[in-house]
């Protein structure tokens, strides 16, 4: 079974897909694929469609969504000659709840899943930065971001259950982005860098690692007074919208791009740019 959820839901067996259109089945199809091989209670299935408001019908409902989740996963099974398994072996039923199964046998046996895919490099990329492989810490988180295709599970209608998982999932998306170009800059591909960051702190106006690279890009590719100006943006965005002033380390950052010499560059090793360079988040 192929699922993917970093980006457009899709849960693919024997290269058919077996994700309904219709939005509260839909829901179910992702919230199992998120938890694959892992028992997802039935109160919590009600909880992600409902919230706390279930209907009294609700346990009968979600069957009937997962009938026609099998009735999907049965017609892609019927694609492989010579199947033994049933719709009720993919999606199983088990005491309070069910389990969507992605292992088969036979070519069904390797499937994909991105999101754990995703973490597995991602961890490989966080581990290489730490033992100071930027190189190979760069590689990694790029190929880990690579998966990624748009939002995560976008198209499907989100309860408090996805919300959270898609927020998680993001989450993670943004600290191997933060990692990966701390590694870059610790490569020196600050040029390289300057069109992606001026659209991620666009993006996250209020992301202070993202802007604390954005200014050391700008420096280092001679761009001071820009590099000054993105300080001042973001200050002026915290006050007006949370009350609050930079950090300490984005000031220092700032106290020693303003007191380099013109075209010099802040050292990495120096403790003002420690937390934007050796460990930018």
């Amino acid at each position: 079974m192929d699922i993917e959820v970093l980006g457009a839901l899709s849960v693919r067996k024997n290269g058919l897909s077996i994700a309904p259109t219709a939005p509260k089945p839909r829901q179910v199809l992702a919230l199992l694929a998120l938890h694959s091989d892992q028992v997802v209670p039935l109160a919590t299935l009600a909880e992600e469609l409902w919230d706390d408001a279930p209907p009294r019908s609700a346990r009968t409902t979600v069957q009937t969504y997962v009938m026609q989740l099998r009735e999907l996963i049965g017609e892609a099974l019927a694609r492989r000659d010579g199947e033994r398994r049933t719709a009720k072996d993919v999606l199983v039923t088990l005491p309070g709840g069910y389990r969507l199964e992605t292992a088969g046998d036979g070519e069904d046996a390797e499937g994909t899943v991105d999101f754990r895919e995703f973490e597995r490099r991602a961890t490989a990329g966080h581990r290489a930065m730490d033992a100071g492989d930027h190189t190979g810490a760069a590689r990694l988180l790029r190929e880990a971001l690579a998966l990624w295709t748009g939002s995560a599970l976008t198209g499907v209608h989100q309860g408090t259950r996805l919300r959270t998982e898609a927020e998680r999932l993001e989450e993670a998306r943004l600290a191997a982005l933060d990692r990966r170009i701390e590694a870059d800059l610790r490569l020196g591909r600050h040029r390289e860098l300057l069109s992606e960051l001026t659209v991620l702190v666009s993006r996250h106006p209020m992301h202070e690692a993202l802007h604390g690279q954005f200014m050391l890009a700008l420096h280092r590719s001679g761009r001071r007074s820009e590099a000054l100006d993105a300080y001042q943006r973001l200050r002026a965005t915290l006050v007006a919208q949370a009350g609050l002033e930079p950090s300490a380390a984005l000031g220092r950052l700032q106290m020693a791009i303003l007191a380099a010499r013109p075209g010099s560059s802040v050292p990495d090793g120096s403790p003002v740019t420690e937390q934007f360079v050796a460990r930018a988040s």
